[in-house]
């Protein structure tokens, strides 16, 4: 059988597109974290350098409305399963560092079934799917291999979480000294470099930068030296993210199997701060939110003779269909038990079709929800889920809007008093996916909690 490496983010000029889906590909999954929806150049951005991006984009299609979830862990979640959150109790909040949950343990992950198909399989970057209990480790999850963090918002020079260290490989303490971006880097090029060409692999990198808190070694800042506070920092750690996907990117050319690697680059939820730190461009708010500055998010996918270069997708599209998109990709991989939200969209990214979905769910929580479906967009809030949140408290009046966002992508225009029975339509789509969700697991950090001195291992 002819294998293939499918990497997400790809570099080289491409021929003419094929649709048949490549047989057992590679996949190399680039995934930013609290990116700004247009702060890669590929999206329109001219502040930030991004060229290594940039060209991945270019070498293929930038994914214009592609859906995550508002915030980090959801996004992962979804990706993993290819499932909802709300099916997984994550749609509300994070996996916090003394969180005693994680990913259920019935999920089957994208890194399972394509273990099962005969791919090696690695998680290099932050995981942020649960450290409470061994079991719920990425090497007890389908990964051959881990490197990196499993909180979120570590230091980036001490690799530091509220007190407890938190750098591991193979889910074994790790004593590696640097800055985490080039770490992450130096340890997915050597994945590289050991395993292509001798059988497919899925290299899921999940860059903890360029989260808060912003850190990056002076030499990042001097081009930015016109940027202010924070966003002279976000930029330079942009820049220096960009700089080691270029270095991945660079290896899987060296070792011959660029030809044979699908590229696909996200960011996890939309940028924070919009404005002030990160840029969504015109899209209403951020991270956090379920307005399209908050979900709506940087995307793109390239794969030499199977995705047209220079092409911009407008279909919708949601990060849980990547998981059956690759299973699919990679051959049998057995049975999956739980029922999948995501739908293959290897004919969108490669044929030109449209959407799979009829109407695509960006969360449901008690307090808030959002569902697009065609070019209408619903969000009804009536709250907030933060659990560490005053406003938790107090959730305020419930609000209901209507978007058309083929004519009002920046979601000006409330349109629900005008389009009632639509309104109907999309709260009923809502209320179908609400009915399916199992309680939100995050709570407040616990009274008297003390932290450990290595995250992910008992005192």
């Amino acid at each position: 059988m002819r294998r293939f490496t499918v990497l997400l983010f790809l570099l080289a000029p491409a021929s003419v597109a094929r649709a048949e889906a490549p047989a057992q590909p590679s996949v190399v999954f680039l995934l930013a974290d609290d990116l700004g929806r247009e702060d890669c150049g590929f999206m329109g951005g001219k502040e930030i350098k991004t060229p290594n991006i940039d060209k991945i984009a270019a070498a293929g299609a930038t994914l214009d409305a592609f859906y995550a979830q508002p915030v980090c862990s959801p996004t992962r979640a979804a990706f993993m399963t290819g499932r909802y959150p709300m099916r997984h109790g994550l749609q509300v909040g994070v996996v916090r560092p003394w969180a005693q949950y994680g990913l259920p343990l019935d999920e089957r992950t994208v890194a399972q079934g394509l273990k099962d198909a005969g791919y090696t399989t690695a998680v290099i970057g932050k995981w942020h799917l649960g450290h409470f209990a061994p079991e719920y480790l990425p090497t007890k999850r389908g990964f051959d291999h881990q490197y990196g963090h499993y909180n979120g918002a570590l230091d980036y020079f001490t690799h530091i979480r509220d007190g407890g260290f938190d750098w591991h490989r193979d889910d074994k303490v790790n004593s590696d000294e640097g800055y985490s971006t080039h770490l992450v880097a130096k340890d997915a090029v050597q994945f590289v470099q050991t395993h292509a060409g001798k059988k497919p692999f899925f290299l899921y990198v999940p860059f903890n930068a360029v989260h808060a808190p912003h850190q990056v070694p002076e030499e990042y800042l001097k081009p930015y030296g016109h940027l202010k506070g924070e966003r002279q920092k976000y930029a330079g750690m942009l820049a220096a993210m960009d700089e080691a996907v270029g270095q991945i990117v660079a290896a899987v050319e060296k070792a011959g199997v660029r030809k044979n690697t699908l590229f696909v680059f996200l960011s996890d939820n939309g940028g924070p701060q919009p404005g002030v730190v990160t840029s969504n461009g015109k899209f209403r708010a951020g991270k956090g939110t379920l307005y399209e500055g908050g979900v709506r998010v940087a995307a793109c996918a390239a794969f030499d003779g199977h995705i047209r270069p220079g092409t911009t997708i407008t279909e919708p599209l949601h990060v849980v269909d990547w998981y059956p998109t690759l299973l699919k990709l990679g051959g049998p991989t057995g049975e999956q038990q739980l029922p999948v939200d995501g739908l293959d969209i290897w004919p969108v990214l490669t044929g030109g079709k449209p959407s799979p979905h009829g109407a695509i769910l960006l969360n449901t929580t008690p307090n808030t929800g959002a569902v697009r479906a065609g070019d209408w967009k619903l969000v009804v809030k009536n709250g907030t889920d933060d659990p560490d949140g005053a406003a938790a408290k107090n959730p305020g009046k419930a609000s209901v809007e209507l978007f058309n966002l083929k004519d009002d992508p920046f979601e000006k225009t409330n349109l629900a008093e005008k389009y009632a029975d639509k309104v109907s339509e999309l709260r009923e789509a809502l209320a179908r996916f609400a009915k399916q969700a199992v309680p939100p697991k995050a709570k407040p950090k616990p009274k008297g909690f003390v932290s450990p001195k290595v995250w992910g291992e008992k005192d």
